[in-house]
C-alpha cells in the first residue's frame, strides 16, 4: 500500500491537521465534535492525545509548547510533510468500506413483541427528537462554516449529515405506522407460552431461512 497501517482515528486526526492550523488536543476534540462527529467519530480527549502521541512518534506530526504572557503554555501540533503524504495517499487509495450499522432503536423494534405498541411508538418519537436536534445542529454548523473557503468540503459533509438525519427522521416517521401493521400481524400468532412469547408454527423454521431466500 501507498500508506502505512493506521487506525481510522489516526487518519481523522491527520485530516484535521491538514487544514493549515496548529491545534491543541482540545482544539481537535472540539473541531471533531462539530464536524466529523456528525458522520464518523466523536472522540474522547484521551483518544485524541493517544493518537497524537502515536503520530508524533511515527514522524507524522510535530509539537511545540507556545506561551502567551501571563498564560499557561499550550502544546500545539502540526502535520509534517511525511504525514501529509501519508494521509493524502490513504484518502486516495484506501478501499471504500461498507458502513457498519449498529442501530439500537431498531434492535428494540426487532424484539417489539416484548413491548406494548404505544411504548414502541414512544421510543421512536424520542429517537426522532434526538435526530431533529442533530439535524438542526449540523445545519447550523454548515451555515457558519462557509466563511472559510478551505472548509468547503467540511460544509459539503455537514450538509450531507443534515440530509442523512432528515432521511432517518422520515424513516422513523414511517416506522410509527408500521408498528400498527406489525402489531396486527402479530395478533394472529396462534399460540403464546406462559410468558407471552410466541410459539412458532413450525419449530426450527428460522434455520431454513437461507434456503427460502436462495429459492
Amino acid at each position: 500500500p501507498t500508506y502505512p497501517s493506521l487506525p481510522a482515528t489516526s487518519w481523522a486526526v491527520l485530516g484535521m491537521l491538514t487544514l493549515g492550523e496548529q491545534l491543541t488536543g482540545y482544539d481537535l476534540k472540539k473541531w471533531a465534535d462539530w464536524s466529523i462527529g456528525y458522520f464518523y467519530w466523536s472522540p474522547s480527549i484521551s483518544q485524541i492525545y493517544a493518537e497524537l502521541k502515536k503520530l508524533e512518534k511515527a514522524g507524522f506530526v510535530t509539537s511545540e509548547v507556545i506561551s502567551e504572557p501571563g498564560e499557561r503554555g499550550r502544546r500545539v501540533y502540526q502535520i509534517t510533510e511525511q504525514g501529509t503524504h501519508a494521509v493524502r495517499n490513504w484518502s486516495r487509495d484506501a478501499p471504500v468500506d461498507q458502513p457498519v450499522l449498529k442501530h439500537g432503536l431498531m434492535l428494540r423494534m426487532w424484539m417489539g413483541h416484548l413491548n406494548e405498541p404505544e411504548h414502541l411508538k414512544d421510543l421512536v418519537r424520542e429517537h426522532i427528537s434526538n435526530l431533529e436536534a442533530l439535524r438542526d445542529e449540523s445545519r447550523l454548523h454548515a451555515e457558519n462554516a462557509d466563511r472559510e473557503p478551505s472548509w468547503a468540503y467540511s460544509v459539503m459533509s455537514l450538509d450531507w449529515s443534515m440530509k442523512y438525519f432528515q432521511a432517518e427522521i422520515d424513516l422513523a416517521n414511517d416506522l410509527l405506522s408500521q408498528i400498527d401493521k406489525a402489531t396486527e400481524t402479530f395478533s394472529t400468532v396462534a399460540q403464546l407460552d406462559q410468558l407471552g412469547n410466541p410459539v412458532p408454527n413450525e419449530s426450527g423454521s428460522w434455520r431454513r431461512v437461507e434456503g427460502y431466500v436462495q429459492d
